[in-house]
């Protein structure tokens, strides 16, 4: 397995950021979803003002992105986790 540095082009489109909260395998997955969701409004947003997308389209887009970060909360954050079974007494 090759650790495969991203390019400064990947670098610059996609930044990531170090997660510094507490750590849970959840809230890193949500964090991740929440650095996507970030980018892709910016891209959104870049392209309504440049004229490459409508308004009514970019709105619809991002009222879209917004739905899959509630859902990726509900998902994640909101949810209990499972709970373990009872451990056995030994003997």
């Amino acid at each position: 397995m090759t650790d495969k540095q991203p390019s400064s082009k990947e670098n610059f489109l996609f930044p990531r950021s170090k997660y510094w909260g507490e750590f849970t395998p959840q809230q890193l997955a949500f964090n991740a979803n929440l650095q996507e969701f970030a980018q892709r409004v910016s891209f959104v947003c870049n392209l309504e003002t440049g004229g490459k997308m409508s308004a009514h389209d970019a709105y619809d887009e991002i009222k879209r992105l917004w739905k899959d970060l509630k859902a990726s909360k509900a998902n994640l954050l909101d949810a209990l986790p499972p709970e373990l079974p009872p451990e056995e007494p030994e003997g």
